[in-house]
């Protein structure tokens, strides 16, 4: 059987061979990758894979009896659609002639690319990951309609007003759609993506497939004693639909309660300074580390500008550190010293950052939408709170710091859920029984 992979990454083994930069950031796609390469004559696969990257030259670079092949496309416009690509994938695919199309993503053009080049939906299987069609109608998230309006010097300059970036999420959820209308198998993990791809798709066949996550997610566990009193972490904050400001809202009423509470960002600070004193840093690092060529207010956004007003209005100016981008190691050592782990967005379908932060065991609160619901159970592994209420979110979180003994239960059930949903054996052999399914 061949099978064809198209994913949004360049994968380490690849990049590590030709001396490329990397990211881990899809570790489970390696996991895949390599359990099927060393085990390529038990499983009966021979695989092929896309990937972006530039000045490769068009002919197939083979490792590890895999071909790996390279389209040009820039990803920083995942909303601008290229017919070329569809040349590109043609001759891929004539090349590697693929019995089983597989890919990794709806969101970017050269996915809607490879599935119409492949032009065989029966063969064609695509892995669901956010949703974008339907992030695209809340990406505002609820913040006021001067804010939704305003274009800061930063927005003007980059073309990336607020209104600007959902109108992208609307184009990337129109290409997301005529993907999964070209092709005959789904792959997602929760009822929300299940719901959303049968009604787009209702003839295409449906396989739930869990998601390996990144290894160093699967060693050590989250212990109280090791913990920050009351400390608070998201792992992204710096666009509306991550509920950053919610959180925000909340913090004065945590605070009356727990008047040393601090919050802890991850991701790029859209709201200046990065502070990195709770992670370890990397001797190559630290010079570069929380500093910028430009001033604040010629890069910051509008809901930069937005966070910035909240943080004065709440006086949080001493309880609000940002980390900037983390490794998987810094994410890991912030989750341990985190009392809890909060997930405010306004819609997720799975995010990795909450899989991860329960394979640890920590204590996590997250809103009640998309397809949470179906990463963990309310008040057994975790808190929930509605989705754009920071009132509820406040007591969720006040709750997790008065009962440190059940908050740490739900960590430990948490935990135990997690390490089965996530197993990578148990994926492994779930995703080669849909290839076999599909090859039938």
């Amino acid at each position: 059987m061949k099978v064809l992979w198209v994913c949004n990454i360049m994968l380490p083994a690849f990049a590590k061979e030709k001396g490329l930069p990397w990211s881990d950031r899809e570790g489970w796609l390696s996991g895949a990758y390599e359990r099927i390469a060393l085990g390529r004559k038990n499983n009966n696969i021979e695989l092929g894979i896309c990937f972006p990257g530039n000045d490769m030259g068009d002919e197939p670079v083979c490792l590890d009896g895999v071909k790996f092949y390279l389209f040009s496309e820039n990803t920083n416009t995942p909303e601008i659609y290229d017919e070329k690509l569809e040349d590109r994938f043609r001759a891929i695919i004539g090349d590697f002639k693929p019995d089983i199309l597989h890919v990794f993503g709806t969101e970017f053009p050269h996915c809607l690319a490879a599935v119409k080049a492949f032009n065989n939906p029966e063969r064609t299987l695509v892995g669901i990951q956010g949703v974008c069609s339907e992030i695209a109608k809340v990406y505002m998230a609820g913040i006021p309609k001067q804010v939704q309006e305003a274009r800061t010097f930063r927005d003007k300059y980059k073309n990336d007003s607020l209104i600007q970036q959902q109108e992208k999420y609307v184009l990337r959820g129109e290409n997301e759609i005529k993907v999964i209308k070209l092709s005959g198998h789904i792959t997602g993990r929760t009822d929300f993506d299940k719901e959303v791809t049968e009604r787009i798709n209702p003839d295409a066949t449906y396989h739930k497939m869990n998601e390996t996550m990144r290894s160093t997610f699967y060693k050590d566990a989250w212990r109280s004693v090791n913990t920050v009193p009351h400390s608070i972490f998201l792992s992204q904050g710096d666009y509306p639909l991550k509920g950053m400001h919610f959180m925000l809202m909340a913090m004065p009423e945590i605070l009356k309660e727990f008047p040393d509470t601090k919050l802890y960002v991850a991701g790029n600070s859209i709201i200046g300074r990065i502070k990195r004193k709770t992670v370890t840093i990397p001797d190559e690092q630290k010079k570069a580390s929380g500093k910028s060529r430009y001033p604040l207010a010629i890069r910051i956004s509008a809901y930069g500008k937005y966070l910035k007003k909240l943080i004065r209005k709440y006086r949080l100016g001493s309880k609000v550190i940002m980390l900037g981008k983390l490794s998987a190691e810094q994410m890991k050592e912030q989750l341990l010293k985190s009392n809890v782990f909060v997930c405010p967005s306004i819609l997720e379908n799975s995010p990795n950052s909450l899989a991860e932060a329960m394979l640890l065991g920590v204590p996590v609160v997250a809103s009640d939408a998309g397809g949470i619901p179906s990463m963990f159970e309310k008040n057994v592994d975790g808190l929930m709170f509605e989705a754009g209420n920071p009132e509820e979110l406040a007591k969720a979180i006040i709750q997790i710091f008065r009962e440190p003994v059940i908050a740490a239960v739900y960590g430990d059930n948490a935990k135990k859920r997690a390490l089965l949903v996530h197993d990578g054996n148990t994926n492994f052999e779930r995703l080669l029984e849909i290839y076999k399914e599909i090859d039938k």
